[in-house]
């Protein structure tokens, strides 16, 4: 038997099963790497242990809706704003994103046209237009949702108009030769086939949009995530900036796991 089979076989774990080994092993491995430093004094006395981290985090899980004031609110509380602020910027785009990218990507003029836009702006940092929104919408909570619309809004319609003008052109074909009309065309046929790119996309843009609230947070304040971890820097808590950072990852996997989900529910195979 070869070397590649038995190392597959493991102790009897497939590779899913010693992929999660690994990974546990070396996770065990570099938590007690960092306990001993800090305990030791390797580092700073700033950082705090694992150990503290987990106790700060397991506080933060089960009291997370407490109300001590402005500058005093549970993760929960803060998670909530950073989500609702994430959706309705993320839904403004996608009802920008996805029309606009079907009438572009049926359209090679137009697809054309548009193109020096999105190729322009599309590589602008987030935070490049967070000026822009306060001194247009001279608050705070609107100009976090433009900056969320406007980053979201160039993966959607990138991979529409890519998903568009790519469906095959035999089914296009197909539907002229039953007289199909437009609008039939572009619900049943069109969209369905375009359906894994334009899913795609709206991952790509969640996990944006996801990762660039934080940092505008950070900037025009309020709640949310982002306006936690700056307040607990300003109050020196690094414990309570890991809590905020690992519920931060734990989110982006659920959002990220969601659209992946849905991407494989459009899928087909051709």
């Amino acid at each position: 038997m070869g070397t590649k089979g038995t190392t597959a076989k493991t102790w009897g774990l497939g590779v899913d099963g010693q992929a999660w080994l690994l990974f546990i092993a070396s996770l065990v491995l570099l938590l007690g790497i960092w306990e001993y430093a800090v305990q030791a004094e390797w580092v700073l006395k700033l950082l705090p242990p694992p150990s503290r981290v987990a106790v700060d985090f397991w506080t933060a899980i089960i009291d997370p809706f407490y109300d001590n004031g402005p500058n005093d609110k549970g993760i929960g509380w803060n998670l909530l704003s950073s989500l609702r602020r994430v959706c309705v910027g993320f839904g403004l785009a996608t009802l920008v994103a996805i029309p606009l990218g079907i009438v572009v990507g049926l359209s090679p003029v137009l697809a054309k046209a548009i193109d020096p836009y999105v190729q322009v702006l599309k590589p602008i940092s987030p935070l490049a237009w967070l000026p822009l929104g306060l001194a247009f919408f001279r608050n705070s909570e609107a100009t976090a949702i433009f900056v969320i619309f406007i980053t979201s809004l160039w993966p959607m319609l990138i991979n529409t108009i890519f998903g568009v003008r790519s469906v095959n052109s035999s089914y296009l074909e197909v539907a002229a030769t039953l007289g199909t009309s437009r609008l039939r065309t572009v619900t049943q046929v069109i969209l369905p086939a375009a359906a894994p790119s334009i899913v795609t996309g709206m991952r790509i843009s969640a996990s944006i949009a996801w990762l660039v609230i934080v940092a505008a947070e950070i900037l025009v304040g309020g709640t949310g995530l982002g306006y936690f971890v700056w307040n607990e820097w300003n109050n020196l808590n690094i414990s309570n900036i890991l809590v905020a950072i690992l519920t931060i990852g734990f989110v982006g996997v659920i959002l990220d796991r969601g659209f992946a989900w849905l991407e494989q529910r459009v899928r087909y195979e051709a």
